[in-house]
């Protein structure tokens, strides 16, 4: 390709709102252009460079005997309302109807066309398990679009669907799929990606994992314990909390607090450690005015899918002004009126705690002194706290630590949610008729890209593994007007594409220095640079964008020397 007819203009600087030094470096670069929010365009670079991403991921789904098929992007809301999912996600799914009037949607997600498409072919458990998969646009009317690529409402995603005869076999195809995640991963060059457990979702199912890529502008927060290799989600991380309860426990005293609310005001106020108080923390079911009320540590947050899961039920934070029962800034367990209440759920950090702080469900005033063996009795506890840092590993015992990480891919065991509710049915071994139990699988490939950008690039520009790089040689003339420079360099366009390396030719008549910025900025791993000086020596200066290799290479040697270089770059990938 010559870089003098290549489409998309490269800049010096990024937009203004970019949160992501991927979403910079790409617009930069010319390989993303917005066309509405969540939405891009990409150029011909980064359309390569997803092109490779996607062999890559091809050749690991067919290697665990996936067949790859192609599902429509628009579906009649009767295949949604058949899994129940069109009445259940929200402003997310695009509605809308056709020209006769039926009701139709985006495909954010195909499980249901997954279904529809085998429960007529497949009657057999013979005919178990199989896997099919595709890759597919899909829209999703995401509320805060974020990073360029990131996060966004119309992405390419690879989606895979295995249906088996019992958890035994999903299981063992599960493991799989976990391992081909880890090879795809590896192959197109991101290096700290890890798996952990995770919350399924709106996908459904009992056990799922998220891949996820450690960055510090990851908006998922990673539990990891160093010492013995725990990971999970925040969603579904869990610790060990001991409580250390005081030796003698205070009678129970009202105290006026005031305008105290928040505990930070009546932990100051009251002298008493963040530890020692309970926080209330309200929440609507989502579409109701029913409340739910939980009580958790001071110091810790409530981790809202734990309770989400616990309710079964969508939550939304509640608005309890003017409420006659519940005194905002002040509401308490002890003696709470829990008549017209959703709930009411204690976290297991406040088992076992005494001379607690704690609102007087009373206007501007608070209790000190509860005990809640004392006078708590009968609770019942539950995991609705976040994990905090340094909090204790529910394995090994040793500290947790938390980072930032970006989801890149997921797994599912999702049962038989799906093939029940649509009835998929085949015959047994014993005749009798069952649903088989399906497994999910994603990998968005945009945000692949985007992830990769995010994790391999420096103050100049973006650092392409060999494997998913545009091209894998940048070629700079730095005379394009001397005739022997000229020649050379189009003598090593044509031998280096013959020999099969993928070459971007810089044949443009600019400064040598804006030549290396633009190289520097796209991130080819390779780039040669023809020269009168180095030609007068008989060479070429080839150098990676990593800086591991500096060379003045002989013309004659240079397919050899470039060829050396991929092969080594690939093999450490594998």
């Amino acid at each position: 390709m010559l870089l003098s007819k290549l489409v998309g203009e490269r800049t010096k600087n990024g937009p203004a709102d970019a949160t992501a030094a991927s979403h910079s470096l790409l617009v930069r670069a010319g390989f993303i252009k917005l066309v509405s929010n969540g939405i891009w365009s990409l150029s011909m670079p980064a359309k390569r460079i997803t092109q490779k991403i996607e062999a890559i991921i091809r050749e690991e789904m067919n290697a665990i005997d996936g067949q790859e098929v192609s599902f429509p992007v628009v579906m009649p809301k009767d295949l949604w309302a058949e899994s129940g999912r069109y009445y259940t996600i929200g402003d997310e799914m695009v509605r809308f109807k056709d020209r006769g009037g039926r009701d139709m949607v985006l495909g954010m997600t195909h499980e249901e066309a997954a279904v529809q498409f085998s429960r007529d072919a497949v009657n057999s458990y013979q005919q178990l398990p199989f896997m099919i998969y595709q890759f597919q646009t899909k829209f999703r009317d995401e509320a805060r679009c974020r990073g360029g690529l990131i996060r966004v409402r119309e992405f390419v995603m690879k989606d895979a669907y295995s249906f088996h005869t019992d958890m035994e076999d999903l299981k063992e195809y599960y493991e799989k799929a976990y391992k081909a995640y880890e090879n795809i991963f590896r192959r197109i060059g991101m290096k700290r990606v890890v798996a952990v457990k995770s919350d399924s979702g709106m996908m459904g199912g009992s056990i799922s994992h998220e891949f996820m890529l450690l960055t510090d502008i990851g908006e998922d927060t990673i539990v990891l314990c160093p010492e013995c290799g725990y990971k999970a989600n925040m969603e579904v991380a869990t610790t060990v909390r001991k409580t250390e309860r005081d030796a003698v426990s205070e009678p129970i005293k009202e105290i006026f607090t005031g305008d105290s609310h928040d505990i930070e005001s009546v932990a100051e106020l009251l002298r008493a450690d963040k530890k020692k108080t309970v926080k209330a923390v309200c929440y609507f079911l989502k579409g109701t005015e029913k409340v739910v009320v939980c009580f958790v540590r001071g110091d810790l947050e409530i981790n809202e899918s734990k309770l989400t899961k616990i309710l079964m039920s969508q939550i939304v934070p509640a608005d309890i002004t003017g409420s006659d029962v519940l005194h905002a800034g002040n509401i308490g367990c002890y003696g709470l009126k829990t008549s017209g209440l959703a709930g009411v759920y204690y976290d297991e950090s406040l088992r076992g705690a005494n001379n607690m702080v704690a609102g007087a469900n009373k206007d501007g005033y608070h209790i000190t002194g509860l005990d809640f063996d004392r006078d708590m009795p009968g609770i019942e506890y539950v995991d609705i706290a976040k994990v905090c840092e340094g909090d204790v590993c529910p394995v090994c015992g040793k500290p947790l630590t938390l980072e930032n990480g970006i989801e890149v891919g997921n797994i599912f065991q999702l049962g038989t949610k799906y093939t029940k509710a649509m009835n998929m049915t085949v015959l047994g071994k014993d005749g009798v008729a069952f649903n088989p139990i399906m497994g999910c699988y994603g990998i968005g490939i945009g945000r692949a890209l985007a992830s990769i950008a995010e994790e391999s690039h420096d103050e100049k520009g973006l650092i392409w593994p060999m494997s998913i790089c545009p091209w894998h040689v940048s070629l700079c003339s730095l005379r394009p007007d001397d005739e022997n420079v000229k020649d050379t360099a189009e003598k090593l366009y044509a031998d280096l594409q013959k020999a099969g390396v993928e070459v971007l030719y810089d044949d443009r008549n600019v400064s040598a220095g804006y030549k290396f910025s633009d190289c520097d900025l796209i991130g080819i791993p390779i780039r040669i640079v023809v020269s009168p000086r180095g030609l007068n020596q008989g060479t070429v200066e080839i150098q990676t964008r990593d800086k591991a290799v500096c060379e003045n290479v002989p013309t004659e040697k240079v397919v050899e020397f470039v060829n050396k270089i991929i092969a080594e770059a690939m093999e450490k990938l594998k």
